[in-house]
């Protein structure tokens, strides 16, 4: 059965391009939010927004981390500890906002 995700792609009035995540984001839609990644990084830069997202598998973390040189992310403060304890957050530029 695959998690209910949703995706998103957008662009800000100051010119930078959204990745929109709602959802939780585990194996059974991995590839989904990865696609998604790619395609919304290949133009430059990325902010990718997680503050509807409440859980993030290793393989979430893993694609993160694949695209760590181009995106920057606002989060839910939930996922906090385990960006952290991954080493994610050393590497990429976080913003803290609750869902």
């Amino acid at each position: 059965m695959t998690t209910p995700l949703a995706l998103e792609t957008s662009r800000r009035d100051d010119g930078n391009r959204v990745l929109t995540a709602t959802g939780e984001i585990d194996l059974s839609n991995i590839a989904d939010f990865s696609r998604a990644l790619d395609a919304a990084t290949a133009d430059g830069p990325l902010i990718v927004d997680l503050r509807a997202v409440d859980y993030l598998d290793s393989g979430a973390i893993n694609t993160l981390f694949t695209h760590a040189d181009r995106v920057s992310l606002i989060i839910n403060p939930v996922l906090k500890t385990v960006l952290t304890v991954s080493g994610l957050t050393s590497l990429v530029r976080i913003e803290l906002r609750p869902g």
